[in-house]
């Protein structure tokens, strides 16, 4: 069996855009599987006491990842727009990802959402805005935006998002290995593909 790892993202995180584009080119290189896995950080700043993104609580940690954001877009050939308001509600967009209809699209949907929101500007808490998303690739944007309003999709959010919080996850991304090492941040993408393509513990 090919390694595999768990790319959990959130679709209002700054560095889970960056994570998102790239991941897929480094993990073949190593011949890592990757399985997208949404989640809501809202419910895991709450049970931290906050409201609201730390970039937002914090204004100087907030101006320093704008910034950075920045520098890493632009050597990484990315367009950057500055979403407005931020963080924007991600609730539709992750329900979406999780219904049966983009079990075998849902990477590519998500890099679609990346780009609708810090490439173009676009608001990602509008149904439109992800309707056409669906449409860009060819699928039933009503069929599926039905399905993403269903109790079963819903519960399948929640359980996601608990399961998030249940391995300790406090930001996105995070990328877990099968053998649960735990790595948060884009910039520990290289090093938690490489541990999971070695074959995790006991690795030096």
């Amino acid at each position: 069996m090919r390694p595999k790892l768990d790319f959990w993202y959130e679709f209002a995180s700054t560095y889970s855009y960056l994570a998102a584009l790239r991941i897929e080119g480094l993990a073949k290189e190593r011949k890592v599987d990757i399985a997208w896995r949404p989640f809501l950080l809202g419910p895991v700043f709450k049970a931290q006491g906050w409201n609201t993104s730390p970039f937002n609580l914090f204004p100087a940690k907030g101006s320093y990842m704008w910034r950075d954001l920045q520098r890493l877009c632009d050597a990484q050939g990315l367009e950057f727009h500055r979403p407005d308001p931020f963080p924007q509600s991600s609730l539709l967009a992750a329900r979406i990802a999780l219904t049966d209809q983009l079990v075998t699209r849902r990477a590519e949907y998500s890099r679609r959402v990346f780009l609708a929101e810090f490439a173009q500007g676009a608001r990602i808490d509008d149904e439109a805005v992800l309707a056409r998303i669906l449409r860009s690739l060819d699928l039933d944007d009503r069929g599926i935006l039905d399905a993403a309003r269903s109790d079963k999709v819903k519960l399948r959010l929640r359980r996601a998002t608990d399961e998030a919080m249940s391995l300790q996850l406090f930001g996105a991304p995070s990328f877990v290995t099968s053998d649960g090492e735990i790595f948060w941040g884009n910039d520990r993408l290289e090093m938690a593909l490489d541990w999971a393509a070695r074959g995790g513990k006991g690795v030096s």
